[in-house]
């Protein structure tokens, strides 16, 4: 038995090291059940912790008050994998905060107050695989660049959030696509959800409940639509083609226009000459008769 423990001992000696090493590297208040993982979850922290190990690749960061993040936070993460900032208080994420993290699979940042993701938000992030952006309420601007060299993002959430419409560019620029969730938005059936309803239509299967999951608004009164009632034929009026007698009617009305236009300031101006022709006329005619 003696023999077998002084075999054990150096092996319990260096794991005790590892573990006193892996504490002491650990952000204070935090977890970080293994050597590359970082979980301050549910911390009430109103700032990102100090001290984060630089390799870390897993970082739990959701249920806090966490109100931005820095634009250059993420520069000396560079292994950085998983990252959950979902229930914050974020409200904007500066465009080039996230094109650092090149090997970026994961992001979250759903359940917080973004207002808009305007175009460079995430750089050229091309590792990411799912972006959560779902449960922002005040979330109602996504620019049509937003995501923009995401050229492997295969899961993208926008649901639940307070977009009344999308341009189509912002999705068909996804070439690795395969989910997207869309529902739970106050969308408006108008003329500018055309675009985006037959991209919706041609993509359905990318929807996890297809558009009988999403609802809009119709424009003239207000009432709520499953997609799934809806056709090509809804936006019929938003589809404006003029052929070539059309094309015609309208140039040679232009120019019938143009030319009447001309005519008439010529005529008033002739008629303006002549009225001042005649008064010089008739004024000569009086002087001479007093004379």
């Amino acid at each position: 038995m003696l023999p077998c423990v002084c075999w054990l001992q150096p092996l319990l000696v260096l794991l005790s090291s590892v573990l006193r090493a892996q504490g002491e590297n650990c952000p204070a208040s935090c977890l970080c059940p293994d050597p590359h993982t970082v979980d301050c979850s549910g911390r009430g922290l109103i700032r990102l912790p100090d001290e984060i190990p630089l390799d870390v690749r897993r970082l739990l960061l959701s249920d806090n008050w966490i109100p931005r993040i820095p634009s250059d936070f993420l520069v000396l993460y560079s292994d950085l994998v998983y990252l959950d900032l979902r229930n914050n208080s974020l409200s904007h994420i500066e465009p080039g905060t996230l094109s650092t993290s090149s090997r970026l699979v994961f992001l979250d940042l759903g359940s917080n107050n973004l207002t808009d993701i305007p175009s460079g938000t995430f750089g050229q992030s091309r590792s990411l695989i799912k972006l959560r952006l779902g449960n922002n309420p005040y979330l109602s601007m996504v620019n049509e660049d937003a995501f923009l060299g995401l050229t492997s993002l295969r899961e993208l959430e926008l649901e639940r959030n307070a977009l009344s419409g999308l341009q189509v560019g912002a999705l068909s620029q996804l070439p690795s696509l395969r989910v997207v969730r869309l529902e739970g938005n106050p969308w408006v059936c108008n003329c500018n959800f055309a675009n985006l309803f037959a991209w919706l239509e041609e993509n359905s299967h990318k929807l996890p409940n297809g558009v009988e999951g999403i609802e809009c608004s119709l424009p003239m009164d207000g009432r709520q639509v499953s997609l799934s009632q809806l056709s090509q034929d809804s936006f019929r009026e938003c589809q404006i083609t003029l052929t070539l007698t059309d094309l015609l009617i309208i140039i040679f009305s232009g120019i019938s226009v143009s030319v009447v236009a001309i005519m008439t300031s010529f005529f008033l101006a002739s008629m303006v000459h002549c009225f001042q022709r005649t008064s010089k006329t008739s004024k000569g005619d009086e002087e001479e008769s007093e004379e």
